[in-house]
């Protein structure tokens, strides 16, 4: 059983325990010694990691270890720029399975994949447009296997096991909620294009099991999931004979909910269900980022500064 988890490790604390190996890279330094930049995860989060000086003698070990690896490691807990940091002392690859319990160090969704899927797929199965309901199911069944694993993204929001059916089921909560406020919102709509919104995604990266992206796809570098989710509904809207109107508003919300062209969007949303899953998406990649964030602070206390977030430092108050 692990005994410091990312979240919680404090300045100047050594440490000896297990972390999985989301990055690794041989790096030549200032004074022209090599050494081993890392980025090593558990349940909790991530943290960068150095090995500093690295001989031939032990490249030739540590060539091995490959992203998903979990390693030993005997740790000191530093700070550099504000953000914690692992000055590696000794590290090995595990060679005996039961060293490590799978779950310690494999940050996954907090709800079962079967459920969430079966959530969402409720939600497939009662659009009321006939068209919609067969293009969000079809979507749902072809997908099925990789939604039980594949996270949202490769780091910040939703990089976790399962993580892209979990954003996809609190972005149809959501959906439902605002349509309860905004009579004029066209319901079927907005849960077709949360289902759509993100499902190229499964291709545009390349992950495993557990979750954890080791590369994108050429499609995915090339083009990325909004241009390939257009693509996808193209195709399937004419196999299943969608009108074009349909089959247009919803590649439309598909290409246009980054919002910016800075952010990978030509077009900004033209019809009300398309800002609002904008704002869906946003919203809870937000909420993720800063429960993230504010995993393991002290009440009390500010987190570490967050890049995706502006670089702020959370605050969690003492009082409440």
């Amino acid at each position: 059983m692990k005994n410091h988890y990312i979240a919680y490790l404090k300045t100047n604390e050594e440490i000896t325990d297990f972390f999985a190996v989301r990055t690794i890279s041989l790096k030549v330094g200032a004074n022209k010694k090599q050494y081993l930049d890392l980025v090593l995860a558990d349940n909790t989060g991530e943290i960068n990691a150095k090995k500093w000086d690295v001989t031939d003698a032990e490249l030739s070990v540590l060539g091995e270890v490959r992203e998903g690896d979990v390693l030993k490691v005997k740790a000191l807990v530093n700070e550099w720029n504000g953000m914690r940091q692992l000055k590696l002392l000794r590290l090995r690859k595990t060679t005996e399975r039961d060293e490590t319990e799978r779950s310690d160090y494999i940050k996954a969704a907090p709800e079962d994949p079967d459920d969430m899927y079966a959530f969402i797929k409720a939600r497939a199965d009662a659009i009321g447009d006939a068209d919609l309901r067969a293009l969000s199911l079809r979507l749902l069944a072809d997908n099925k296997e990789k939604l039980m694993y594949y996270p949202a993204a490769s780091k910040n929001h939703h990089a976790e096991m399962a993580g892209l059916l979990y954003h996809i089921k609190r972005m149809l909560m959501m959906g439902e909620r605002y349509c309860e406020v905004y009579a004029n919102l066209n319901k079927d709509l907005i849960v077709a294009g949360v289902i759509a919104h993100d499902m190229e995604k499964l291709t545009e990266m390349i992950a495993n099991e557990d979750g954890v992206v080791s590369e994108y796809s050429f499609d995915g570098q090339m083009l990325g999931h909004l241009i390939q989710g257009v693509k996808l509904i193209d195709r399937l809207a004419n196999e299943l004979n969608v009108p074009r109107e349909k089959a247009v508003m919803l590649e439309h919300m598909v290409l246009s909910h980054h919002y910016e062209p800075e952010f990978g969007s030509p077009k900004k949303p033209l019809f009300p269900e398309a800002e609002i899953l904008h704002y869906l998406d946003i919203v809870d990649a937000r909420m993720d980022d800063m429960e993230t964030a504010l995993n393991g602070v002290d009440c009390g206390n500010f987190s570490e500064r967050v890049w995706i977030l502006d670089n702020r430092k959370l605050y969690r108050p003492e009082s409440l």
